[in-house]
């Protein structure tokens, strides 16, 4: 009996090889439905290589995922694995005690991460680590070769003046500009994500409005969201009823040359259409030369749930997903910027993300900074480009209901 009892407390602390006699599947929830296929190839790859653990890949759809997860971990269920958000949506799950603390001891490398990436993956109340970071993205403007040279437009324009012209000269060729849509409010975000930084300056403001120094009543925020409304006689007809899949699905169908969107999308676009020749730049400056920006972000992490009675197995995987091999199969076969140090991408467009990113990147303002508390202020700012572009609010009305819905939490407001 007593062998029993320490051969299983071996077993717990993850100290022996784990037996088929205790075989135990791990689940791993995530939001990502379009890789389903990768995820069910690494599970395999992982269960040939640890007899006795395999791994079960659940994913949600985007816009649902966080409430169905909240709503189990909160019950004192859900999965083994969490695929959490980055920043503020993993401070609020970590801080509530859900997720299982990491570091450098319990996960291999984990310390050679980079520093930003293990800030979004930190609680805010409580400082630790709480999963391994998976990925990075950048946010600007995709746009389709073929289409462009139908409507006789040779290259992007220099300045944004002469983009939005450009627009008008794709419309008029019968194509659809920018295949964005008004329906839900995240892929909103990221069109001002691809736009807003320009006109309200970047890093600088970020800054400043973390500290408190400006708010979003700033004038170029409200610049920024005015440019936005400006797009809304290229976006598709009836655009507020246009969702995040349809939007994808005319660029990736080749009905609208441009979509501001993520790097995140390049892997699903390919899959979609395997002849798609598209493009990548951050949004065109003002004036020849002049300030560009593209948004960046930590997009998330591979977390375990605190209350998982697979611990040490689980410990296994996210070790598994914190190695190199891990890391490049991620971004060979998802088209995405792996989180691992020292990958590479050889997928064209992915480069030119990387490499764009390197000379221009800039805090995806709402994610990054002002998603810690409720109301987020990338809720804040998605319901009110939705009244901006539906005209229900005017852009001075949006920045000032922003402020006012973050300075309830975020104290450098509060004065």
């Amino acid at each position: 009996m007593r062998v029993k009892v320490l051969l299983g407390l071996v077993t717990l602390l993850g100290l022996c090889p784990i037996s088929i006699a205790s075989a135990q599947q791990l689940s791993f929830w995530s939001w990502r439905v379009e890789d389903q296929t990768f995820y069910d190839e690494i599970g395999r790859e992982f269960a040939a290589a640890n007899p006795g653990i395999s791994v079960k890949f659940i994913p949600y759809r985007n816009t649902e995922y966080a409430t169905i997860l909240s709503t189990a971990l909160a019950a004192g269920s859900g999965p083994d694995i969490v695929h959490t958000r980055a920043y503020g949506a993993l401070a609020q799950l970590a801080d509530a005690g859900f997720l299982l603390p990491v570091d450098g001891q319990l996960i291999k490398g984990l310390d050679d991460f980079p520093r930003p990436l293990l800030t979004a993956a930190r609680g805010r109340k409580d400082p630790r680590i709480f999963g391994v970071p998976f990925a990075t993205q950048t946010i600007g403007v995709f746009y389709n070769v073929p289409l462009l040279k139908k409507a006789g437009v040779e290259r992007i324009p220099p300045t944004w003046g002469e983009f939005r012209q450009m627009l008008d000269r794709v419309k008029r060729a019968g194509i659809i500009p920018v295949a964005n849509g008004g329906k839900d409010g995240l892929v909103l975000e990221q069109l001002f994500g691809a736009v807003g930084p320009m006109f309200y300056g970047g890093t600088a403001l970020f800054n400043d409005v973390l500290t408190g120094k400006r708010d979003f009543t700033d004038p170029g925020f409200i610049r920024a969201l005015k440019e936005v409304q400006a797009l809304a006689p290229y976006l598709p007809p009836n655009f507020m009823g246009v969702g995040y899949d349809d939007q994808r699905a005319l660029f990736y169908n080749e009905q609208a040359a441009f979509i501001f969107g993520g790097s995140w999308e390049i892997g699903y676009w390919r899959t979609q259409n395997k002849a798609l020749d598209f493009a990548f730049v951050p949004a065109p400056p003002e004036t020849p030369g002049g300030p560009q920006y593209v948004s960046h972000f930590a997009d998330g992490n591979y977390s375990i749930n605190a209350k998982t009675p697979h611990r040490a197995a689980a410990l296994r995987f996210l070790n598994h997903l914190a190695t190199k091999e891990y890391g490049q199969q991620f971004t060979s076969k998802l088209a995405q910027v792996s989180a691992v140090p020292g990958v590479k991408s050889t997928d064209p467009v992915l480069s030119n993300v990387i490499a764009y990113n390197e000379k221009f990147a800039t805090p995806y303002v709402m994610l990054v900074g002002f998603r810690y508390e409720n109301p987020t202020g990338s809720k804040l700012l998605q319901d009110g480009l939705q009244n901006l572009l539906s005209g229900k609010a005017t852009a001075e009305q949006v920045a000032a209901e922003v402020t006012k819905g973050v300075a309830a939490w975020h104290k450098p407001f509060q004065h």
